[in-house]
């Protein structure tokens, strides 16, 4: 067996899958600073255009799909970090994850790859898996059934900030001091921090081979499922939390449960939760034999806890799980905006009529112009705002058709205004959580595309109940709003065409 040291003797090429995820975001700087080359394959280049890293890394447009870019992009590469998963890809993606698998062992063979690093699950054995989890496990098994040298790390739940087991953890704990919570909390749990799933991922760079085997890596330190919230909770300086574990499993429900009162989508939060039916606990410390323990040793629970918030709180989170794989968006990949429980009515409206004068409808919105939907109803919570002390419509806005950064729109500011193409309002009336209105215009070929975002961060319980509640009025007035819109528009061009006519 050989031992090495986090920094690497020789330096290698690597090409590094999932960049825009959740670890591989990470991973890369940490592979440069360790003096490695770094390749990353993306679907979309656009989607790290402003990471700080882009300009010191060689990036190749391709999809795992396409056997024949992969091994090229593999050329000349010495480890290849595969870090993709479909965490919310619908059914028959157990299929798909095993088939571009394959195509990324054989492409790594054919390219003469030394060695694939791949990140999965840690499980225990002889139980019947998730179905994420049962994946995660066949996928490993494809990598260490294939001619390249293959290390599988096994790793639980990962503590960090932005991390999908993080903010789950988090938003439980704070929604409710008492939660009534299914049987699997009381499941034994070794997490383990982001950064020595980083320590881990970078050193295995370095190892001399051949080795071809799992790796389970944890923090060493056991807990329950409710002991870690209410590890999380004394950390967070919250009251005592109380959970009451009932006796039944209840996946599904519980996951439902997740996605109301977490940042987590229903379609991650199911897999999720159903990862936590069996103990997941290391069941060696081989990896110690091969790569020392980070100075300083493993980082516990609570401490990862603890620097996670502190990373939370000062705005310097690197990556979220709510980017990972998604366009970016202004306000999800703002590092501010990490953690938080989003919801989003979004609707788009199709019209021939030219963009130019859709934007001329969108920017003379509100004050004497309204809102183009069911003005009664906009008048009555305009009236609620002002009753329980907010700003209400009455504001008005300083003129009838243009705006500028940071002036009154009724009870919204300007807070971004692109124009011609966006506005975005920040909402100042009063509600249980922040709120914005986006509304924006793009060329669709002889037309143009409206599109308009209502976007909301709840505050606890309360902001999450709001939602629920608005959203019969939502499915009236925002469908309303856009046809009308764009309706609007269509008046403007036509009166500007009546008064060219001869």
């Amino acid at each position: 067996m050989t031992e090495t040291s986090s920094t690497p003797r020789t330096s290698r090429t690597v090409l590094v899958t999932g960049a825009t995820g959740y670890i591989g975001g990470r991973l890369v700087p940490k592979l440069l600073e360790a003096g490695h080359t770094v390749k990353v394959l993306v679907r979309s280049p656009d989607k790290i255009a402003g990471v700080p890293w882009r300009d010191q890394v060689e990036v190749v447009e391709s999809s795992l799909d396409d056997g024949g870019a992969l091994r090229k992009a593999l050329d000349g590469v010495d480890v290849f970090y595969y870090l993709v998963h479909s965490m919310a890809a619908g059914s028959g993606f157990e299929a798909k994850e095993q088939s571009m698998a394959r195509t990324a062992a054989e492409a790594a063979a054919a390219a003469g790859v030394g060695r694939i690093v791949y990140l999965g699950g840690l499980h225990p054995t002889g139980v019947e898996l998730s179905t994420h989890m049962r994946s995660r496990e066949a996928v490993g098994k494809v990598f260490l059934d294939s001619p390249v040298d293959a290390i599988v790390f096994q790793a639980g739940v990962v503590i960090g900030s932005g991390s999908a087991s993080f903010e789950m953890i988090r938003h439980l704990s704070e929604t409710l001091p008492l939660m009534p919570a299914p049987s699997w909390v009381r499941n034994r749990i070794e997490a383990i921090a982001v950064r020595d799933v980083l320590y881990y991922l970078v050193s295995a760079a370095s190892l001399e081979g051949p080795i071809n085997r799992t790796f389970d890596i944890g923090c060493r330190q056991v807990l329950t499922y409710a002991g870690m919230m209410k590890e999380y909770a004394a950390e967070a300086g919250l009251p005592y939390r109380v959970v009451l574990a009932l006796p039944v499993p209840a996946p599904k429900l519980a996951g439902m449960w997740v996605a109301l009162t977490t940042p987590i989508p229903l379609s991650m939060a199911v897999p999720l939760v159903q990862s936590l039916q069996h103990d997941a606990v290391s069941d060696e410390h081989d990896i110690d034999q091969y790569i020392p323990q980070p100075e300083g040793g493993l980082t516990t629970y609570r401490t990862a806890v603890a620097l996670a918030l502190g990373k939370e709180r000062d705005g310097q989170v690197q990556t979220t799980w709510a980017n990972a794989g998604a366009a970016s968006d202004p306000l999800p990949s703002d590092p501010e905006w990490a953690g938080h429980k989003v919801f989003i009515d979004e609707r788009t409206f199709h019209g021939d009529v030219d963009p130019a004068h859709v934007w001329t409808v969108i920017e003379g919105i509100g004050g004497r112009n309204g809102w183009y939907s069911l003005p009664l109803a906009w008048q009555v919570r305009g009236w609620l705002d002002k009753l329980t002390g907010g700003a209400g419509l009455l504001r008005g806005r300083r003129h009838p058709h243009t705006l500028a950064t940071g002036e009154v729109v009724d009870w919204w500011r300007v807070e971004r205004i692109d124009r011609g193409k966006l506005l975005r309002l920040r909402a100042e009336m009063r509600a249980p959580g922040r709120a914005w209105l986006e509304l924006s215009v793009e060329p669709d070929g002889a037309g143009s595309r409206y599109r308009q975002r209502a976007i909301f961060f709840p505050k606890g319980l309360s902001g999450r109940l709001y939602w629920l509640a608005v959203l019969p009025f939502h499915s009236l007035i925002f469908p309303a709003m856009a046809r009308n819109i764009t309706t609007a528009a269509q008046k403007i061009a036509d009166a500007e065409h009546a008064e060219q006519s001869p």
